[in-house]
């Protein structure tokens, strides 16, 4: 009979997958108990939406397995017993027992019935169980089977290394504290350098700026004092040409003058002549 499983059947078929099985095993076993469904049947269409929904559980329960079987691989647990002769146990480690240790030590709670173990431990020691989450999700852990009374002692022991861990522990802290003001005094240090050489620059700009301002200060003066000379250089040229001006009138009004003053001693020496012209004219009527 071709049947569609709609319940995971261990060693058989998964949710979802499709089988031919004998058919007294399908009426007598699978379908009585709602495993399957047979196949190209209204059921089997009905179910179909369900089936993905299945399916699609199935595979996130899956990976969360894997997850876990991936944290819990090769993880130690220690479970205490008490013990007679030979080292053998009064009692016996159970699937259970395991399980339960197991969750404190993973933060996950563990079904019993994925431990593996063909029967309970009597003895102490180390001994490999493995998890198995489904056929082919599974895990090897270490389970460490002590006697209680050893576990007594233990506290004691872990007290004076706790002790002695602490000791250790804060005088690391405290070189570690001298180191961590070591460092900041270097790394202060060091930024009071940064910011001086960051300083020496704005201080070299402004010393720039002012040298700049006088040096334009200097150059106007300079500029200022090259034109008055020129000025006077150019009143200085141009003095000789009036000069010569000057010069050329002051000889023509005196050459004027010249002869203004000999024509007019000639007129006086005509007059003077005439005057005596007249005269002697006169002495000679008489």
């Amino acid at each position: 009979m071709k049947v569609i499983f709609i319940e995971d059947v261990p060693n058989v078929a998964r949710v979802g997958q499709t089988r031919v099985v004998a058919d007294g095993y399908a009426r007598n076993y699978l379908l009585p108990r709602k495993l399957v469904v047979v196949a190209n049947s209204q059921a089997a269409v009905a179910m179909e939406s369900q089936l993905k929904k299945k399916i699609k559980q199935r595979e996130l329960e899956e990976a969360e397995m894997a997850g876990l079987a991936e944290k819990i691989n090769e993880v130690e647990i220690t479970i205490k017993a008490r013990v007679g002769e030979s080292e053998k146990l009064y009692g016996s480690v159970t699937a259970a027992d395991i399980a339960e240790e197991l969750g404190k030590s993973a933060g996950h709670e563990v079904d019993k019935k994925k431990i593996e173990i063909a029967e309970p431990i009597r003895q102490l020691g180390s001994h490999d169980v493995t998890v198995r989450f489904t056929h082919d999700i599974t895990a090897v852990i270490k389970v460490n089977v002590i006697s209680d009374e050893v576990a007594e002692e233990k506290p004691e022991k872990a007290k004076k290394a706790e002790k002695k861990s602490k000791a250790k522990s804060t005088k690391k802290t405290k070189k570690a504290e001298a180191k961590a003001e070591e460092v900041k005094a270097k790394v202060e240090e060091v930024e009071t350098k940064v910011e001086v050489a960051e300083e020496k620059p704005k201080k070299a700009k402004k010393a720039e700026k002012k040298s700049k301002a006088k040096s334009a200060k200097k150059t106007k003066k300079a500029e200022a004092k090259a034109e008055e000379v020129e000025t006077k250089v150019e009143e200085a040229e141009e003095k000789p040409e009036k000069a010569k001006k000057v010069e050329k009138k002051s000889k023509a009004k005196s050459t004027k003058k010249k002869k203004v003053a000999e024509a007019k001693a000639k007129v006086d020496e005509a007059e003077t002549k005439v005057e005596e012209a007249e005269e002697k004219e006169k002495e000679s009527g008489e």
